[in-house]
């Protein structure tokens, strides 16, 4: 992604947001997951600009935002999205969340009643249990993890974050990811948004989620090792009148491993 593409920032409470605006037409936001940030979403930026003004930033701990000392857990990330939306003036933009911002976009609009136009998810972090035996890991040992060697640390990072596409990861995606979570200020701010990660951020909207009413999309890589596609199932049965789609040959970062068929499925959706 182009440097300029993120020339804007936002100061918060609890650190500055780095953020980029694209395109024209009805406002569209975009939230990236983890451990991502919105490089991810560079492929689709485009297509969406045609007909959207689109609106994306790197959540608070990630990509070029700020990576304070303090908490960058989803516990906060809803109250920084809707403070955000404030900032742009935006009152029912369509938005996007993958992974973690998908778990973003539903606390917003659930826990603070924030309305949107039209509601798409990608692999959200939604269904409990969640969580990998190398979360687990970390929230016990995260002063450890954080005194590795930069060689160890990149390896440790570049074999996790590879697990997640499908395809082949070039060289050129897996340095965009990479590089925020390199040396001393982004190696202890990969493990430390892994420490904070806790299943009851989501635990606490499951039950809501049957009241959500705006039109809904949720899509879903088949070949996800990270959330396996029968969660997606059971999420499209809790929402009710949500379309569900699985894209195949696509893991859990379909933006990555998919992006022309990603864009494909959310156009018709976006424009109807």
């Amino acid at each position: 992604m182009n440097s300029y593409w993120m020339r804007c920032t936002y100061s918060s409470s609890n650190g500055f947001v780095r953020y980029g605006v694209s395109g024209s037409g009805p406002p569209l936001v975009l939230i990236h997951g983890t451990p991502w940030s919105s490089f991810n979403w560079r492929h689709i930026i485009p297509g969406l600009s045609e007909f959207f003004t689109v609106y994306y930033y790197d959540l608070l701990g990630y990509g070029k935002s700020e990576k304070p000392e303090g908490d960058v857990s989803l516990g906060v990330q809803h109250d920084l999205f809707k403070a955000l939306l404030n900032e742009w003036q935006l009152e029912e933009p369509i938005v996007i969340g993958h992974d973690f911002g998908g778990t973003t976009a539903l606390r917003t609009h659930l826990l603070h009643g924030v309305p949107y136009k039209k509601l798409v998810l990608i692999d959200p972090v939604a269904i409990g249990p969640w969580g990998s035996p190398f979360f687990t890991h970390v929230n016990q040992y995260e002063a450890a993890f954080r005194g590795l060697p930069d060689a160890m640390h990149e390896a440790l990072v570049s074999t996790y974050v590879q697990g997640a596409m499908y395809q082949p990861m070039p060289e050129d995606t897996r340095r965009g990811i990479l590089h925020p979570w390199l040396g001393s200020t982004g190696r202890p701010a990969f493990y430390r948004q892994i420490a904070q990660a806790r299943q009851r951020y989501t635990d606490e909207i499951e039950p809501l989620y049957a009241s959500i009413r705006m039109p809904t999309l949720i899509l879903w890589g088949r070949e996800d090792e990270w959330i396996p596609v029968e969660k997606g199932r059971a999420l499209h049965s809790r929402i009710p009148g949500a379309s569900f789609c699985i894209i195949p040959d696509a893991g859990h970062l379909v933006q990555e491993d998919q992006p022309a068929v990603l864009l494909g499925k959310l156009l018709p959706f976006l424009l109807a």
